[in-house]
């Protein structure tokens, strides 16, 4: 299960693209043009690029949008930075460790700056770190925020002429950033849509409001049409993303989150529709009533809590008490269907005590959730927690994460364990030969290994029964069901 918001994600998204002749400008120190139109006997310098992203699925559908353009450029997608002449790196400032291995990369390859490769900065640590990339990187030849990606062909068309520092960090606010013109999907069966950019919560500990600016959402009818046209051309699991996605507001005042799910699970062609990430303050119960209306409506939902102790959480402005986080807890688990509920937990915030953490593990086992993604807290730029005293040290914290992993295993130990005997549909995703296994996922967005008794592998895409086997404290085993 891949962490909604600030893992690592790093996408391998082997995707082909067209291979349009052309020729990288500092490959020539600064000219322009083909180097055919220079010398007529040379041929054209194919124009590749490398791209590895950082951070959550709101970055991964980024990344899509940047090789969808780039390919339009006449560039080819290759899958190393060693075959490329243009490595792009976009990235993540949740956590320092995300940023920190962006310009560890960076620090790796700029030896081969001479060799006429060019790298870019893409994301978070873009927008919030600017121009000082180029002070602290000067090999990196464009830095550009998640707002101007549709800049981009400009910005190439000025990397090629020989310009050695492009950026793109202007509006923060725009609209622009939902859509762009050519977008690359990596899966052809699942697709992500953003339906709202930016945050207004100001959390203590998160750089988000600085680095993806004010929330605004995408209309409606804008949202239902691309989820329709992806239906028609096979798509059968659609994920809305949104760094809030339940804090959604129609411009055009007709549907409200719970209705978007709704109206979306319902198209023809849709199988499961999934949503991430939620905020406890804007969760409301129709979302619960929807899922259990619309069966398409995957039966999962995330919660991120970051603490168990409504002082630390005051302390977070989170915006929300213990008391009524559980009141939204209560009202998912007493939907007709299980829905599976997972969660983002921070352990040593500034001022956290024993006992703030003890409220911590108690709510683990009162919730019972399915997948928790703890981490450490790590200081973030211009936001209000750098003004905190952070009196734990790395060894406690690293201390009190070990503790909230084990038992949130011994949890799951069990959960996945109550599967056993149960017959679930399971989306294929790929397959394991060594073990001659499919891999896929269930619709509570648990990962599934099973046998299946035939003598091709179920293609991907497709949707089988399968009984649960056995079960792990991450994944469940099964065999498909004739």
């Amino acid at each position: 299960m891949a962490p909604p918001c600030g893992g690592i994600l790093k996408a391998a998204m082997a995707l082909s693209g067209a291979q349009t002749a052309g020729e990288m400008g500092p490959s020539s120190r600064g000219g322009s043009g083909s180097s055919a139109g220079k010398n007529p006997g040379a041929r054209p310098v194919e124009k590749t690029f490398y791209i590895e992203t950082f951070g959550c699925q709101m970055n991964a559908h980024d990344s899509e949008k940047v090789i969808g353009t780039l390919e339009h450029q006449g560039y080819r997608q290759v899958q190393s930075e060693m075959e490329a002449n243009l490595i792009l790196y976009n990235t993540c400032s949740i956590r320092d460790k995300a940023e920190q291995k962006v310009f560890h990369r960076l620090n790796d390859f700029k030896k081969y700056y001479a060799a006429g490769k060019r790298f870019a900065v893409l994301g978070c640590v873009a927008q919030q770190e600017g121009e000082r990339i180029f002070e602290r990187a000067p090999y990196v030849s464009i830095v550009s925020g998640s707002a101007s990606y549709r800049k981009l062909p400009e910005m190439l068309r000025r990397l090629e002429a020989g310009e050695r520092h492009i950026t793109g960090l202007d509006d923060r606010q725009t609209e622009e950033t939902f859509e762009t013109e050519f977008t690359r999907r990596s899966n052809p069966h699942r697709g992500y849509i953003t339906i709202i950019e930016g945050c207004d919560k100001f959390c203590a500990y998160c750089v988000v409001p600085y680095t993806r600016g004010k929330e605004r959402s995408r209309t409606g009818s804008s949202v239902v049409g691309e989820a329709r046209r992806m239906a028609a051309s096979g798509y059968t699991e659609v994920q809305l993303l949104g760094q809030n996605v339940n804090s959604y507001r129609d411009p055009e005042g007709k549907l409200s989150f719970a209705e978007l799910l709704g109206a979306i699970g319902e198209l023809d062609g849709i199988r499961r529709v999934r949503f991430t990430t939620s905020h406890p303050r804007d969760f409301t119960r129709d979302i619960v009533e929807v899922i259990d209306r619309v069966e398409t409506l995957c039966d999962h939902v995330h919660l991120p809590v970051q603490s168990g102790s409504s002082r630390m959480l005051q302390a977070m402005q989170r915006e929300y008490t213990m008391e009524s986080y559980l009141e939204r807890i209560a009202w998912i688990k007493s939907a007709r269907r299980p829905i599976s509920i997972t969660t983002d937990i921070i352990v040593g915030f500034p001022g956290e005590t024993e006992t703030d953490f003890g409220q911590t593990l108690d709510l683990l086992q009162r919730v019972q959730y399915d997948a928790v993604f703890a981490f450490k807290y790590s200081p973030r730029p211009n936001t209000p927690a750098l003004a905190m005293p952070d009196s734990i040290d790395d060894e406690e914290k690293s201390r009190r994460l070990q503790r909230l992993l084990e038992k949130q295993r011994e949890i799951q130990r069990t959960n996945y364990a109550n599967h056993i005997g149960q017959v679930m549909e399971v989306a294929v995703e790929g397959f394991n030969t060594q073990r001659g296994q499919v891999i896929g996922r269930s619709s509570q967005n648990k990962t599934v290994n099973f046998s299946a008794r035939q003598a091709i592998f179920p293609a991907p895409g497709s949707y089988l029964p399968v009984q649960i086997t056995n079960s792990f404290p991450n994944s469940l085993v099964g065999e498909a069901v004739q």
